[in-house]
């Protein structure tokens, strides 16, 4: 699986925007924001975290759901 890259995040009072190649993903807010701040203290991967936060990974299936019998013909 490629590594995830390209992710940013800012600080904005109370909340968090995550941008991803300069265009805004989500934005963390309450409980989320002060979660992903505190993983980041503790030393996880900007880039792994933000990408599984806003769903912007690949799972490695794709060309297995492409191929199945239900997909075929999209």
């Amino acid at each position: 699986m490629p590594a995830a890259d390209g992710f940013d995040h800012e600080v904005r009072g109370s909340e968090v925007v995550i941008t991803h190649h300069g265009r805004r993903a989500t934005v963390l807010r309450g409980a989320a924001a002060a979660r992903f701040l505190a993983d980041l203290d503790d030393g996880a991967d900007e880039q792994e975290l933000s990408a599984r936060l806003t769903g912007n990974y690949r799972r490695g299936n794709e060309r297995t759901a492409r191929d199945h019998p239900r997909n075929r013909g999209r």
